[in-house]
């Protein structure tokens, strides 16, 4: 699971470097729900999902990041990411994916912070 974890997120990122509808659907189950905050109401839907990421889109070269997989447990991931935009704030994040019986994110969950120095 650790190295299928690994390769959802390299595809996360490379959605989110190029934008592109279809790759980015193909993240997520058809009734995957992607929490934007850990206490804000889902984005539910592949559809959904899509339509928002690219209303919340980041221009591609405007950020970088890096991340470490922190664990797994049956088909829960955690991960530990870096996001550094270039003209500004930095975040540290925390995301819990859970994916399906057949491999798919069902749930994606976003904590971020900024660090108390920004």
């Amino acid at each position: 699971m650790r190295d299928e974890l690994a390769a959802w997120v390299l595809r996360y990122v490379r959605c989110w470097t190029s934008n592109a509808p279809d790759d980015i659907g193909a993240l997520f189950s058809e009734d995957a729900r992607y929490f934007t905050a850990p206490f804000r109401e889902p984005w539910e839907g592949r559809e959904t999902i899509v339509k928002k990421w690219l209303e919340h889109a980041d221009e591609p070269g405007t950020w970088s990041f890096r991340f470490e997989i922190l664990g797994v447990d049956d088909r829960v991931g955690f991960v530990q990411g870096w996001t550094e935009y270039h003209d500004g704030p930095r975040y540290a994040n925390l995301w819990v994916i859970r994916f399906n019986e057949a491999g798919e994110c069902a749930e994606f969950t976003e904590w971020w912070m900024k660090p108390s120095n920004a």
